[in-house]
């Protein structure tokens, strides 16, 4: 007979553990092992940190955020650059890509962030059209620089390779193709000619800095709705996130998981690993929670079902006030820029 305390079982021990655990202290099977639980009413659970992600993705949706057109955005997007980018030849189809867009599909991550710089986009495109996910459920973007000198022309082509007849967010994806405000104004002005046509629901922009939307706000009729940028503990650009919530511009983070990737090793990991333990989820769920409970939408990527499964555990809970500013306050202790660093200077956190 098993005499143990059922509380034990349900606080200490995982479902796997302990019939393994229980097998070769006692030399019985399995099966023995579970017939005696239920006689004798013990009740045995998985550990929340392997279950919460399986289950996170049959009953967590992905909240919104309402922007300022009136559209809404999922608050939690499937990346297809970075490590699906492709530094060379666009046409040889990455199947890796595919297959991971379809996996992300499937555990409904349906706010899917290209860009034609990425070279992804035709991949991205397969994958949604293999997927059989209604249109009316996706939330496209894709981003224009490559070709930014012919904005109209560019998104045809992105449409294209998409297999769409409209993207949900059109992005220009940087300021630094140009340093005149008049160009700046006349590429804002191709934007909102597409938006009008209904080929983009939304329009927006990516790595701008104040001084550039200003350019755009000073005689656009419609706003960007969206910012993208680089955004995290050892990056907050808190002068800038001020900036677009002041002009009701949305703003979105890539990179958001940089402390425990790219900008590893720093003064956010124990307060990391503590919030981890005490919500039962892994440090990047913190991470991207810590984004979306400031209203920020953060942009990640993996091919493995295992990590977007856990991923999507940020939407099972909510950071304090305090524990945000404990974030903020030890991110505060160390500067890390992953992206457009040739841009900044080595110490400039705008």
């Amino acid at each position: 007979m098993l005499a143990a305390s059922s509380t034990y079982y349900e606080h200490s021990m995982s479902a796997v553990s302990f019939i393994l655990r229980t097998q070769r202290a006692l030399r019985v099977s399995p099966g023995q092992i579970l017939l005696q639980a239920h006689r004798h009413h013990l009740s045995i659970k998985p550990s929340p940190s392997r279950t919460s992600a399986t289950m996170a993705n049959i009953h967590t949706p992905i909240p919104n955020l309402k922007l300022n057109d009136g559209n809404s955005i999922p608050m939690l997007g499937y990346g297809t650059g970075t490590a699906w980018y492709k530094s060379g030849d666009e046409s040889k189809i990455d199947q890796a890509c595919i297959d991971s867009v379809k996996l992300a599909l499937k555990l409904n991550y349906y706010h899917q962030d290209g860009a034609e710089v990425y070279k992804t986009e035709t991949e991205l495109g397969t994958a949604i059209k293999q997927s059989g996910v209604p249109r009316e459920k996706l939330f496209v973007t894709t981003k224009v620089i490559t070709n930014i000198s012919d904005i109209p022309s560019a998104l045809k082509a992105s449409l294209k390779k998409l297999q769409l007849s409209y993207v949900d967010l059109y992005l220009i994806h940087s300021p630094f193709f140009s340093e005149s405000k008049e160009e700046h104004q006349q590429k804002w002005r191709d934007m909102e000619s597409l938006k009008a046509q209904g080929l983009a629901k939304s329009i927006g922009v990516s790595n701008y800095l104040p001084e550039h939307l200003e350019w755009i706000l000073e005689s656009c009729n419609t706003p960007p709705a969206v910012n993208q940028i680089e955004f995290h503990p050892y990056l907050q650009r808190t002068d800038l996130i001020k900036y677009n919530k002041s002009k009701g511009i949305a703003t979105e983070a890539y990179g958001p998981l940089s402390p425990i990737t790219k900008g590893q090793g720093g003064p956010v990991d124990d307060v990391l690993a503590s919030l981890a333990k005490k919500y039962a989820v892994n440090p990047s769920e913190i991470l991207l929670r810590w984004c979306i409970d400031q209203d920020i939408v953060p942009i990640t990527t993996s091919g493995k079902e295992q990590r977007l499964s856990d991923y999507l555990r940020a939407m099972t809970f909510k950071l304090t006030p305090k524990e945000i500013q404990m974030i903020n306050e030890e991110g505060s202790k160390k500067h890390f820029r992953g992206f457009w660093t040739h841009k900044f200077a080595d110490n400039d956190r705008r």
